[in-house]
């Protein structure tokens, strides 16, 4: 998931901006300043907006429950994207490409949580989207955290992963 613009679309900008912060080391700032656009776009804002913003503060959360909320509401909203709304905002992405790192993501915490059983149910969700990710570096990564994350779900463990994106500070 990207949050760079071909064209401009200030919301996405300070998601980004947001998202910047909290990778270098601001994570209670990025999580500060994501709620309060999530407050200005709405349960029923734009669902790019909201997939998002969602999507990247469930990582700065260490509290896999509270990711798990953020990432539910991330999966929802892309439900809600369309095709167009994407190629707008970025003409080389395309919304099946969100799907492994929302899956992913929606695995982990379940693992993290005990309950493997929904673990299961999202890692193979993130297994069948995976396929249509591009064979770099973000398709290697998301694919070997995506092996990762099926690995510790077998064994049951909960564990967080010490790859796992963002930190809560």
């Amino acid at each position: 998931m990207t949050t760079a613009s071909d064209s401009l679309d200030p919301t996405m900008e300070a998601i980004g901006h947001a998202v910047a912060e909290g990778r270098a080391g601001g994570s209670a700032f990025a999580r500060q300043k994501l709620l309060g656009l999530w407050s200005a776009i709405g349960v029923t804002g734009d669902p790019l907006h909201r997939c998002t913003l969602a999507h990247h503060l469930a990582d700065l959360y260490e509290d896999a429950a509270q990711a798990l909320a953020w990432d539910i509401r991330g999966l929802d909203a892309a439900d809600a994207v369309t095709e167009q709304r994407v190629q707008e905002h970025h003409a080389g992405l395309h919304i099946a490409g969100f799907y492994p790192s929302l899956h992913l993501n929606l695995a982990d915490n379940y693992r993290r949580l005990g309950s493997f059983e929904a673990a299961t149910e999202h890692i193979d969700a993130a297994k069948s989207h995976a396929p249509g990710l591009p064979r770099k570096t973000y398709g290697d990564l998301l694919r070997g955290a995506v092996r990762e994350v099926a690995e510790a779900i077998v064994s049951r463990d909960r564990s967080r992963r010490a790859s796992a994106p963002g930190s809560a500070a």
